[in-house]
Order: structure tokens, then sequence, then C-alpha cells
């Protein structure tokens, strides 16, 4: 699944999508690859002079690959936004620098109607680099890239 068919199933978008694509998807699992550039926002003032992805922004690209597993195989999530609800476990173990590419695995351990929980594994070039557990709630509201629901309009007489 490449970037034009990820947008389609996530709300995110530059510089804020972190995901570049998907290399394999299952019933309950599934592999993404996020590419590490010098020229993603957050290196120029993490650090000056040594460029480190902050663990947050590896997280986001855990969660979003988690997204579209959701999608995948929970349709009823696809046009809603999930909103990240809790990190467990996160462990941080090498800095990712510009160049690396995260390979990005990701396992459903329970999925409910508006709750997703996943274990998840970002390494580089099969090293581990971070590892959490992510739990994630699907709110009512619509991505913009979404048409919203016909409502019926009052009539006027």
């Amino acid at each position: 699944m490449d970037v034009q068919e990820i947008s389609r199933i996530l709300p995110h978008r530059y510089p804020m999508l972190m995901v570049d694509r998907i290399l394999e998807i299952g019933e309950s699992s599934i592999v993404g690859l996020k590419n590490v550039t010098v020229n993603e926002p957050h290196f120029t003032g993490h650090f000056p002079g040594y460029p480190v992805m902050p663990g947050v922004m590896i997280i986001e690209s855990m969660a979003q690959v988690g997204g579209v597993l959701v999608a995948t195989v929970a349709p009823h999530t696809r046009g809603r936004i999930m909103f990240l609800a809790s990190v467990e476990e996160a462990k941080f173990r090498r800095p990712v620098v510009p160049g690396d590419q995260l390979r990005i695995k990701m396992e459903l351990i329970r999925l409910k109607h508006t709750v997703a929980k996943m274990k998840g594994e970002a390494t580089v070039n099969g090293q581990v680099v971070a590892e959490a557990t992510l739990m994630c709630k699907l709110t009512d509201q619509l991505s913009a890239n979404e048409p919203a629901p016909q409502q019926m309009q009052p009539q006027m007489a």
C-alpha cells in the first residue's frame, strides 16, 4: 500500500503523516515503513548538529501504522478520527537519525467497537529501536477528508 492509499485511510497530512508504505497487512498484524529524512521539521531543533527523531514521533508513526490496521479490519472506523488514548511500556533502545528506515510492526491485542489496543515494535536494519503498547479511542468526529453525512434541513413554508 503506497502513501496515496494510506492518505485515503488516515486523516494526517504533511508534516504529520508518519507512514510512507505498508508492506504487509493481515487480520491482526501489519508492517509499515517510515523513511526518516533530514528535511522533517522536528530535526531543526532536535538537535542542531545532531539530528535525532523524537521518541514521540516514533510513537506517532507506530500509532498511524496501527490506525491503518484498525481501519482495514474494522471498516466502521473509516472516516472517523482515532485519538491516542494511552502509551504503555514504551522503551527507546537507540537513536533514530536521518537516513534510517523505520520498519514498524503492530499487532492487535484487542479491538472493541470504539477502542483498539496494539503492541508495536520499530526496528532499523533489524535492530529494535522502540517498542510500546498503544491504546486508541475512536471518536465521532469525521476526518476532513470524509464527507459529512447528509442531515435533513427543516423546510421553511
